[in-house]
């Protein structure tokens, strides 16, 4: 696996042997394959298993703090690489990398998460705000609050960001509902709502591609 891991190309390695290759790091002298398979198995895929609760990852058979820890830290490695392609920038221009920061960080969440991305008058973020979590198929975002963090950090703009935990990222009746009063919220203090984004593992969407903004 080191060789092809040193050699070969994004695909060298199967899902189940990146998680191999990285638990052999932190549990040395030991057969992890099944391991790392069983962790796949559980929470769905590679990126199900660096997304997981930290508390279900010590807690798997087999596992502990220390391999927790190992995971966890290769999600925090992506994360903070997948940030630096939106960071002092122009976020409009690099949206790719928004939207691939965006899915690493949100997509297989099984919560609801509700983020405000606050932008200069270049369009470069000021505040990436994590408004709140919500259950399963709800979360609360108070149009009075997201302008008034707004007003609080001089920003010219917003993007609205929040993942649909089913998969989906089709908007519903209630994401429409909800844009659409921060929208008009927003534009009496004359700060402009670029876009809605739904992340799901599936894909995502834009309310403003959709016409609905």
């Amino acid at each position: 696996m080191r060789e092809r891991l040193l050699t070969g190309g994004a695909e060298a390695l199967a899902d189940y042997e990146v998680l191999e290759y990285l638990l052999m790091t932190a549990i040395p002298r030991r057969d992890v394959k099944p391991l790392a398979k069983a962790l796949i198995a559980r929470f769905g895929s590679l990126a199900g298993v660096f997304n997981a609760d930290a508390k279900a990852l010590v807690l798997h058979p087999g596992m502990g703090e220390t391999s927790a820890a190992a995971v966890k830290i290769v999600a925090l490695a992506a994360r903070r690489l997948a940030r630096t392609g939106v960071q002092d920038q122009p976020v409009l221009a690099s949206w790719q990398a928004l939207i691939d920061y965006l899915t690493i960080d949100m997509a297989h969440l099984h919560h609801e998460r509700v983020r405000v991305l606050y932008l200069d008058t270049r369009n470069r973020l000021i505040l990436d705000h994590h408004v709140g979590d919500g259950d399963i198929d709800q979360a609360a975002i108070h149009p009075r609050q997201v302008v008034k963090q707004a007003l609080d950090v001089g920003a010219a703009a917003l993007i609205l960001v929040h993942n649909h935990p089913s998969g989906s990222p089709e908007p519903s009746r209630a994401d429409i509902q909800i844009t659409n009063k921060i929208v008009d919220a927003a534009g009496l203090m004359g700060i402009v709502v670029h876009d809605h984004v739904i992340i799901g593992r599936q894909g995502h969407v834009s309310l403003k591609a959709k016409g609905l903004i």
